[in-house]
């Protein structure tokens, strides 16, 4: 049977790959976006295989309610993909409150209101995947990316905790971290960006790296999106799917890095219960 999809952001980058990839499998896609105008290609080449949902990831009361309508004219969700998301350039210091909830409105909030929407259906059916499309970032930071890294580790905390919880209902989540692919995460006129005092230098160096990056990343979404299906398939599905050679290298490095900083306070820090 031909899975049906609910994607966010499915209108550029590797929403728009996934999408592509699922529908060249044969499965249906229902893409989710505020403006589904970039969609009206593949709705007119495949009427019957894909339809345009309008859907704003931030509004979380329409989460239950656009979950509930696909639900009611395909029959179920068999793969959540939350993907819809931007990016935010900024120092700690200068990052405001209302940037910082902006943020987390988009990569916390919204996906895990439609993930608790689709799970009562996945539950009943004892089958599903979630797939939370998270970063390299979620992993590891460094200046500048602050408040970004903050809302994927926030994503990917929530995602093991959850992941555990519905293994024993026969439903997947794969947590998916891409490094520098060509989509349009730096684009400037998207990509979130706080005021710059001149302070931190290398929260400078970060916003010209990401302002002159749009456009030459290595990464392919096609080739992403065809792994993440072969992920979704596997019988051994990872928890973690670091993409590109870029995103697994910093990920295994950042777990080096951690092994290292551990291991020297390793003894003292065992040595901290009643007694010792």
């Amino acid at each position: 049977m031909n899975r049906v999809w609910l994607v966010t952001g499915a209108t550029s980058g590797f929403g728009r790959a996934i999408t592509e990839a699922a529908l060249a499998a044969g499965d249906v896609v229902v893409g989710a976006a505020r403006c589904t105008d970039a969609l009206s290609d593949l709705v007119a080449g495949r009427p019957d295989q894909v339809e345009a949902l309008e859907l704003d990831v931030t509004d979380t009361a329409a989460a239950e309610s656009a979950v509930r309508d696909v639900v009611a004219r395909h029959g179920r969700i068999d793969v959540l993909v939350n993907n819809a998301g931007r990016t935010h350039v900024g120092a700690f210091e200068e990052t405001t409150d209302a940037e910082l909830r902006a943020l987390f409105d988009v990569h916390v909030l919204g996906p895990a209101a439609l993930a608790r929407a689709v799970l009562p259906h996945m539950r009943e059916r004892r089958s599903g995947a979630i797939v939370q499309m998270s970063s390299m970032g979620g992993q590891m930071s460094f200046a500048g990316f602050s408040a970004y890294s903050g809302t994927k580790f926030a994503l990917e905390g929530m995602s093991e905790a959850l992941a555990d919880e519905v293994r024993d209902f026969g439903i997947k989540v794969l947590i998916v971290e891409p490094g520098s692919f060509r989509t349009a995460l730096f684009d400037t006129s998207r990509a979130g960006v706080s005021a710059d005092s001149g302070v931190y230098a290398k929260v400078g160096q970060t916003r010209g790296a990401v302002a002159g990056g749009d456009g030459t990343q290595p990464g392919d979404p096609a080739k992403a999106a065809a792994l993440i299906l072969a992920a979704l398939e596997d019988e051994r599905t990872p928890l973690r799917l670091p993409l590109g050679d870029d995103g697994v290298s910093a990920v295994l490095g950042h777990l080096d890095d951690m092994r290292e900083d551990i291991a020297p306070w390793e003894k003292r820090a065992r040595a901290t219960a009643f007694g010792d």
